[in-house]
């Protein structure tokens, strides 16, 4: 994709008119972005193996889809997605096509053979299990395409239909997709493992008034007629596939960056990612060229169910990091790391999530440092520190889940996304820096950003590279597999330490003693970061007294900050600070961000008259949530 500056096009003569059956040759577009050699340069009689994928029933080593072509309307009325997706194949020797499905109803299928014929195809869906089942059309070993008429279940997985009382402007409704990990097939018929990676194009109908916007090109104002046209010229793993419809505005960041809000939210969230070119060229003098062309952000409603999530070329983020000050937009460095580390090159299967985030986390720190200073990082290193301690005592040591290499074969690798993948992650690539220097392993990474871009990696692939680049010559060879096969922390980890924290931890036991009062804590020079230090620090149990005296002189209950919002209505929780609950309902109700809800709810579940409690707010929130999260939170009321 051209990475020079320009303004979308949606009438682009590069795109085709969509017809009720469209065509767009691929191979000019693989061979543009430089793919792995070995499926670019394969022949229809060449048998491509890929990585086993236990959560994927697709067969890609016999036919596998290499573009896709989307047309789709945006029913609003129904809450469903309707219309076609029509694939250009890779024969690897097989006879038919196995998409992953969750939830479709299809309609017909088609296929076309070299000389242009399009016929009505066999095909059947066979039951699978609780994460999808399998599309099969069969005779399809001398089709160049298949073609697949189908609408979505209105509650697929997937899709968040929010109504204009569940946005922040309240007039518009608004539609956006989560397809990480394994919920694309809730919308689209897809091979739907990160081992595959398609280029695609589409054409979007959404209603006049409202604006659609993909992980692909995209347009910068609103079409009289409600159509969109978008391609995404680089191979992508289906997860990244992303659709969001609403009122949107756009705003400018810089060169080559900008953001997508609802206009009422657009000049709050402008003003909160002002950094974000800065962060672009800071990653690029770290790793290498930015080769995605543009990278945006766009604002989604608080039902959103993480942080952020790094679809290429379009970051979707959750309202809650718009903290007024800056503070939070540690999260923006994150998910244009992953512009790298996974975008680029990405994980084979879930099983190798950690090469994702571990890889991504030290990036964004590595960002956070140039930008801001060692220090700052230091403080984002020990909260980070600070989770995964804890999360290794909520798992327990020896748990095999906190191992960086899974094995989530029977299970929803939503289980592997914990802090072991992105802080033991993060640790152990800080220990290869500290053995053998940041300049050497700057240049190691950057090497394997480059080597491998546009390709899939696993765990046991990427020892072999560091055998290849970075071990040669190493005497004794580093213990890698401590790290990365067996549970818990090796003892050599690295602990990151905090200068800034240690001044907090002084007051903090200063306030606890006696011989300062809540009101003289010199609150107006910490950051975000040193009050979530302060509160995580915090006893287990703390007295009532002191609770009310410190929410009084700093207004903890009903803070906007929802870092700071949820650290504090943990510890309410915990110590059952009353004054406290009626703005924790606000919190439960309002925002559907998994990182906070979930832990809320486990919280007030350990007691019975706060689940109890607990249930009758879930009743009401639980609309608001995306499927990611009221999953999660039916899993902890249930039990």
């Amino acid at each position: 994709m051209n990475p020079a500056r320009q303004k979308p096009n949606p009438d682009s003569g590069t795109m085709k008119k969509f017809l009720p059956f469209f065509y767009l040759p691929a191979a000019a577009l693989w061979t543009a972005c430089a793919p792995e050699p070995a499926i670019t340069d394969a022949q229809p009689e060449t048998r491509i193996e890929y990585p086993r994928d236990a959560h994927s029933l697709s067969v890609p080593s016999e036919v596998a889809v290499r573009h896709l072509m989307l047309n789709l309307r945006a029913d609003f009325d129904r809450n469903v997605l309707s219309g076609s997706a029509a694939y250009t194949l890779e024969q690897n020797g097989g006879d038919t096509l196995v998409l992953d499905v969750r939830g479709l109803v299809v309609d017909s299928v088609f296929t076309t053979n070299g000389e242009g014929e399009r016929m009505p195809s066999a095909f059947d869906i066979a039951e699978g299990n609780e994460r999808g089942d399998a599309l099969r059309i069969v005779g399809v070993s001398d089709a160049e395409l298949a073609e697949v008429w189908y609408t979505t279940a209105p509650d697929a997985a997937a899709l968040m239909w929010n109504t204009p009382e569940q946005t922040h402007d309240k007039k518009s409704p608004f539609l956006f997709t989560q397809g990480q990990a394994i919920l694309t097939r809730s919308w689209i018929p897809i091979q739907d493992s990160p081992a595959i990676r398609i280029t695609y194009e589409a054409e979007i109908h959404v209603p006049e008034g409202m604006m659609a916007l993909m992980s692909a090109s995209n347009p910068t104002e609103k079409t009289s007629d409600g159509v969109y046209r978008f391609e995404m010229l680089q191979p992508v793993p289906p997860y990244l596939m992303a659709l969001a419809a609403g009122d949107f505005s756009f705003a400018p960041l810089g060169e080559r960056t900008g953001v997508y809000a609802e206009p009422g939210l657009l000049d709050a969230a402008a003003y909160e990612f002002a950094d974000t070119e800065k962060m672009l060229e800071t990653a690029e003098a770290l790793y290498g060229p930015y080769v995605w062309g543009r990278y945006d952000i766009l604002v989604l409603p608080p039902a959103f169910p993480f942080g952020g999530m790094e679809n290429p070329r379009l970051t979707f983020v959750t309202p809650t990091i718009i903290a007024g000050d800056r503070s939070l937009t540690g999260l923006i460095a994150h998910e244009l790391a992953h512009s790298w580390s996974g975008n680029l090159v990405t994980n084979a299967t879930w099983d190798d999530f950690w090469l994702n985030e571990g890889f991504t986390v030290y990036f964004e720190k590595r960002i956070m440092e140039a930008l801001y200073g060692r220090d700052y990082a230091e403080m984002l290193n020990v909260l980070g520190y600070t989770d995964l301690k804890e999360t290794l005592a909520y798992l327990g040591p020896e748990s095999p889940d906190t191992r960086l290499k899974l094995d989530l074969d029977g299970r929803d690798p939503d289980a592997g996304m914990t802090d072991i993948a992105y802080e033991k992650g993060y640790l152990f690539l800080r220990w290869l820096e500290e053995l053998f220097g940041r300049e050497n392993f700057d240049t190691f990474l950057a090497e394997y950003f480059s080597t491998h871009a546009f390709q899939t990696m696993t765990t046991e692939r990427f020892i072999e590279y560091l055998d290849e680049r970075l071990f040669a010559f190493t005497d004794p060879r580093p213990d890698v597999e401590e790290w990365i096969y067996r549970p818990g922390l090796p003892e050599t980890h690295p602990v990151p330490e905090s200068d800034a924290f240690d001044k907090i931890d002084a007051f903090r036991e200063a306030w606890e003693g006696g011989e300062i009062l809540a009101q003289a804590l010199p609150v107006g020079e910490w950051s975000t970061h040193e009050w979530l230090h302060f509160l995580r620090g915090l006893p287990e149990s703390t007295d009532a007294d002191a609770l009310a005296a410190i929410d009084r002189a700093h207004g903890l209950t009903g803070r906007g900050n929802s870092e700071i919002a949820f650290a504090w209505y943990m510890i309410a929780v915990r110590n059952d600070y009353r004054p406290a609950f009626g703005a924790l309902e606000k919190f439960l109700t309002r925002v559907g961000r998994r990182k906070f809800i979930k832990p809320l709810y486990e919280a007030l579940s350990e007691n019975e008259s706060h689940k109890a409690w607990a249930r009758e707010v879930y009743r009401e929130a639980r609309d608001n949530y995306h499927s990611v999260t009221a999953s999660s939170v039916d899993e902890v009321l249930e039990g």
